[in-house]
């Protein structure tokens, strides 16, 4: 399995600083796509990629999303600046469940550009809290607001990636931006389904686990 489609991720709140070392040795052994932390590390990732093509990804508003926008941009300026070139970032869910679809797209398109020229977009919707009209909706502001991936999960919420809910984001965004899947891929099988329903990034801690077979 093609190395460059994942996201190696370590968010775990008590990840320490041997460790994000660790995975950061995994991801340039391996050619991953990009290292996925939590913004405290960014600096640390991006010393420790520097001169490979392995990105440095970091979570913003994470891993609930109801952070107010101001504060998210902030996060996402001081990301790039210690050397973020990948923002994922949590939606507001309470306000698309609200059907407050402007206050969604604010948020989404106001980080879109704290990201600046530098960094790209991936827009977390917490599948497993939404309908599937819900989905559809939160999608469409993801596209509509500059965002260069929709992404299904945080891994810390009640559920994580599902091959349906992949197929419905991939059909709603069509060839526009990306689909990554995350939250509960542990092995090849649930990868390759996952790739199989349209996700052409995936979120995992198991990665060398997965592509190993």
């Amino acid at each position: 399995m093609n190395p460059k489609l994942f996201d190696h991720t370590l968010l775990k709140a008590d990840a320490t600083k041997e460790q994000i070392c660790k995975i950061c040795g995994e991801a340039r052994q391996y050619g991953f796509k990009s290292v996925c932390v939590n913004s405290y590390y960014t600096a640390l990732v991006a010393g420790q990629l520097a001169g490979t093509d392995v990105k440095t990804c970091t979570v913003v508003g994470f891993p609930l999303g109801q952070m107010s926008t101001r504060a998210k941009c902030a996060e996402t300026e001081a990301a790039v600046m210690d050397g973020a070139q990948e923002i994922d970032m949590v939606i507001n869910v309470g306000a698309l469940k609200d059907k407050d679809d402007e206050a969604v797209l604010l948020d989404i398109a106001s980080v879109k550009k704290a990201c600046g020229t530098t960094a790209i977009l991936k827009v977390i919707i917490e599948t497993c809290l939404l309908t599937d009209e819900e989905k559809v909706r939160a999608c469409e502001l993801a596209v509509k607001a500059g965002a260069d991936f929709v992404k299904t999960s945080t891994g810390f919420s009640t559920g994580g990636a599902d091959v349906k809910d992949v197929e419905l984001m991939r059909r709603t965004v069509g060839e526009h931006i990306g689909v990554k899947a995350s939250g509960g891929i542990r092995d090849t099988k649930t990868a390759q389904a996952m790739l199989d329903a349209g996700a052409d990034r995936l979120g995992t801690s198991a990665t060398i686990a997965i592509v190993e077979g």
